[in-house]
Parts: structure tokens; C-alpha cells; sequence
């Protein structure tokens, strides 16, 4: 009365067997390499927080190392964006290019504390009125150089937008030669190349 007859028994073995079958994992077994290298390639994922923070670590001080290269060489490609591009790379040589009389500060700042220094009243106006004069030609030649770069960024880099161009070659010119990075890659009085693109 209860029983089962034997169909209904093994039709469900059977379905599983096959259902086993069919699924699978559906991909062949990888060979020995390809496994040790997907175990390698997980042992370099950082899992601690320990470990992505030296990953992080490494990573900066790669890049900054890279930048300061950069900086060094004029590569364009690890610039911080602020120096990067054709226009700023113009600016840079067009600055470098000329003579700018703050070259001339630092000397005449110390002989102007040596006169000032020296006790005699006439000696220390004399290094005033340099120091005042040499202040005077930098605030010119800086309007100057503001007005020249002006006008051949227009003139070479038509369409171009000139925002801050003239901020950033003021500030470069502000600061001595050897100090400014990136650094100088034209000398002085050098005939700069008509295209920069």
C-alpha cells in the first residue's frame, strides 16, 4: 500500500547524476604554472591595512621620485600639472632666455648691508639709493617681461587660453635662475624654436 513502485525511486538519482554532470565548473583545470602564478599574483595584493598603507607608501614615493626626475629633466610626461603642456614649456624657455636684473638682487643686497654696516652715514645712503634703484629697473623689467610674453603667447599659440600665463612667468622670473624648477633647459640669450606643439 505504501510502497514505491521502482521508477519513482531511480528517477530522481538519475537527475541528480546528470544535473551533476551538466553543471560542473565549467572550465578546465589550470596546469601547475598558471595556478602558481595566480597564487603569487594574490600574495602581492595587499590584505592588511598594514600592508596597503606601505603599498601607498610605495607607490608616492615612486611617483614623487619621478616628478622630482622631471623637474631635473623637463620630462613632460611626470610634470604636476601646473608645468605640463606646450604653452607653459614656452614660457619657461622665453623667461629662462633673457637676462633679468633680479639676478643682480642678492649681490646688491649684500654689498647694501655691507655699506650699511659700515658706519659711515654717506656710504649707507649710497647702498640705499642702489638697493631703491635696483628695486625700481625689477618692477620694470617685470612689466616689461609681462607685456613681451603677452604678446608672443598671442601670437604663437593662437585659440589658445592664456589664463594665468603671465602669473606663472612673473613668478618664474621672480626667483634666481639656479632655483627655479623645473630647470632651465635654454641659456641665456638662445634663440628659442618657432613651434612648441
Amino acid at each position: 500500500m505504501f510502497r514505491r513502485t521502482k521508477s519513482e525511486t531511480t528517477t530522481p538519482v538519475e537527475t541528480a547524476a546528470t544535473d551533476t554532470k551538466v553543471g560542473g565548473k565549467g572550465r578546465p583545470t589550470p596546469s601547475r604554472k598558471e595556478a602558481e602564478a595566480a597564487a603569487k599574483a594574490r600574495a602581492k595584493v595587499p590584505r592588511t591595512r598594514k600592508e596597503q598603507m606601505a603599498a601607498q607608501r610605495a607607490a608616492r614615493g615612486e611617483s614623487s621620485s619621478k616628478v622630482r626626475q622631471a623637474m631635473r629633466t623637463g620630462d613632460e610626461r611626470y610634470l604636476p600639472a601646473r608645468d605640463k603642456g606646450p604653452v607653459r614649456r614656452f614660457i619657461r624657455d622665453f623667461v629662462d632666455s633673457r637676462f633679468s636684473f633680479i639676478e643682480l638682487m642678492v649681490p646688491l643686497l649684500i654689498v647694501t648691508m655691507i655699506l650699511g654696516y659700515s658706519g659711515n652715514a654717506y656710504l649707507a645712503g649710497v647702498g640705499n639709493t642702489v638697493l631703491l634703484g635696483t628695486l625700481l629697473l625689477v618692477v620694470v623689467d617685470l612689466v616689461m617681461l609681462r607685456f613681451r610674453l603677452r604678446r608672443e603667447l598671442t601670437r604663437r599659440f593662437p585659440g589658445e587660453s592664456l589664463k594665468g600665463t603671465t602669473y606663472y612667468g612673473v613668478m618664474r622670473a621672480m626667483q634666481m635662475k639656479f632655483m627655479r624648477l623645473p630647470k632651465a633647459q635654454v641659456k641665456i640669450g638662445q634663440k628659442l624654436p618657432e613651434h612648441y606643439r
